[in-house]
């Protein structure tokens, strides 16, 4: 065990008791010992499952099953039937940082009276060039945007910051892992969907029943995703973000002809 005293992991692994679950992985003592495994393993045998080297580990959150990288490592496709046993505290610490870099610190920071949130507006008034644009979306629009990017389809971190008229998430819906400031992904699919509003819009006119059927065209699409599809290439139409960005869109204007739509 590392001679520094953590305060950050000594306070989590305080939380962790007989056993925790962040996000996909289930903690478990053994002793002085922690096993970690996918939550989606939690009664498989010791037999049933490969077992991994912290080496293996870092492999293992950086790709899929089908081998598409992943540019969150808190989206929930982290893979199944694997193992790992750190043999002390400080081998649980540096799993956890392959799996889920900076979870532990952040979790920590949380646990402040104030703790260091950075919300949409201040995040994006602070880029430069080409992100420029993603101060030009509305409050609704932004909402729109990072309820859609955020979704825990998606992310499974704890959005902590906001923008006006968007509530945080509870971790009951994500994680124990917080998301203090927006990230890359979100910024950039910020700045795709600003370009995409400035387009020149066509003039479609469709039915409440035809706007349900591209509502029930949108959720089964996402339900089926294209496994081999690169999560952030937003100039894919096809993108699972995308999709959910045109539900956003369209659920509201199907609430307000709900009868219609339903006759």
């Amino acid at each position: 065990m590392s001679a520094f005293n953590n305060p950050a992991l000594q306070a989590f692994i305080a939380q962790t008791g007989d056993q925790l679950m962040l996000a996909q992985v289930l903690i478990r003592r053994a002793g002085q010992s922690f096993e970690l495994r996918h939550v989606e393993d939690r009664d498989s045998t010791a037999g049933e499952l490969r077992q991994l080297s912290l080496d293996d580990l870092r492999k293992l959150a950086q790709f899929t099953v089908n081998g598409v990288f992943r540019p969150l490592k808190s989206a929930p496709n982290l893979q199944t039937g694997w193992r790992f046993m750190a043999r002390d505290e400080a081998e649980l610490e540096s799993a956890l940082n392959r799996l889920y870099p900076g979870a532990i610190a952040d979790w920590f920071a949380t646990q402040s009276p104030n703790p260091p949130v950075t919300h949409y507006r201040p995040f994006t008034h602070r880029q430069t060039g080409m992100y420029r644009v993603t101060t030009m979306l509305s409050d609704a629009q932004a909402a729109q945007v990072t309820r859609a990017c955020c979704h825990q389809g998606f992310c499974l971190k704890q959005r902590l910051w906001t923008v006006n008229g968007l509530a945080q998430d509870g971790v009951e819906e994500k994680s124990l892992i917080p998301c203090l400031e927006p990230c890359a992904v979100l910024l950039e699919f910020a700045r795709k969907s600003m370009r995409i509003e400035q387009e020149e819009k066509m003039k479609l006119e469709v039915s409440p029943g035809e706007a349900a059927t591209l509502v029930a065209a949108l959720k089964t699409a996402l339900a089926h995703p294209d496994s081999d599809a690169r999560e952030a290439d937003f100039n894919a139409p096809g993108n699972p973000r995308r999709l959910r960005l045109l539900l956003e869109k369209l659920q509201p204007l199907l609430a307000g002809n709900k009868g219609s739509a339903e006759e």
